[in-house]
């Protein structure tokens, strides 16, 4: 099966399906700069410390929530604001997620990398805006989706002329709460673009805690390692200081604490793939 060609562009500095690993991570919503601050702070020193390229991510709507009383994220205007300020104090890229056509220009004066939620990875009208933004688009795999399916989103951005997009993987849907991983579909979809490969929410279990979402992060790793194993070109991995008092997504959150040895696992096993593939 081969292999993706070209390469995808998201900063000046970071370049996707190189031989460096891109690491995707903050925490699920903002619920506050504080909070931004020092999950990004903490993880860019581990990407430091062991050669990684990082990409902040943090979402300031979360509007596909399973009860409407569930919290969304500040509203897009404040939310900017502290990516904003995260990426100047940080000095690091960010990448954010859109729901709607008309927040790409918005949200592209701010971030480098617009993300296309799992849910809404068919919708024309959004790829098309966030493709004309000329910024690197990310685009989740929907858990409806066929792998070889979401070639038709690749095409629909670089119908406009932007060929920096890539996907990204987060299981498949079979209802009852539970997301089932494929891995057959990380060498599926590197036929067409770099891939990513999301840990965390790969074990949620959507509407299972009765109006919110569950999680089982204690097969974070095992699924991680073997996403490694299939070849991947990055990693999305959202983390808290305090995943139990999290405001969305806390029981797939892996705790900022044990992230160093959590990302130095994935690492190894990562450059390890790598050396085989090239061999």
């Amino acid at each position: 099966m081969d292999r993706f060609k070209d390469l995808v562009q998201l900063t000046d500095k970071i370049t996707l399906g190189d031989n460096r690993l891109v690491l995707f991570s903050g925490p699920c919503a903002v619920e506050s700069y504080d909070i931004c601050m020092e999950t990004g702070t903490e993880v860019k020193k581990i990407c430091q410390k062991l050669g990684i390229d990082y990409v902040f991510k943090s979402s300031f709507d979360k509007a596909n929530r399973t009860s409407s009383s569930s919290y969304r994220g500040p509203n897009m205007e404040s939310g900017l604001e502290i990516l904003a300020r995260v990426k100047k104090d940080l000095n690091v890229p960010i990448v954010t997620d859109v729901h709607e056509s008309y927040q790409c220009a918005e949200v592209a004066t701010v971030v480098d990398v617009i993300q296309i939620p799992a849910f809404l990875c068919r919708q024309t009208d959004l790829l098309v805006a966030a493709a004309r933004t000329g910024k690197a688009v990310k685009v989740k795999k929907g858990q409806f989706m066929a792998p070889e399916d979401m070639k038709y989103a690749v095409d629909k951005v670089r119908g406009e002329g932007n060929n920096n997009v890539f996907l990204t993987e987060r299981g498949a849907s079979f209802g009852y709460h539970t997301l089932v991983v494929d891995m057959r579909s990380l060498p599926i979809m590197r036929q067409y673009t770099p891939v990513i490969f999301d840990v965390t929410h790969s074990v949620q279990q959507p509407g299972s805690k009765g109006g919110s979402s569950g999680g089982q992060r204690e097969f974070a790793a095992p699924l991680a390692r073997a996403a490694a194993a299939a070849g991947v070109d990055g990693f999305f991995i959202e983390s808290h200081p305090k995943p139990e008092k999290a405001l969305s997504d806390g029981p797939n959150m892996i705790p900022l604490n044990e992230m160093e040895k959590f990302i130095e696992m994935i690492h190894s096993f990562w450059k390890l793939e790598r050396v085989f593939a090239t061999n």
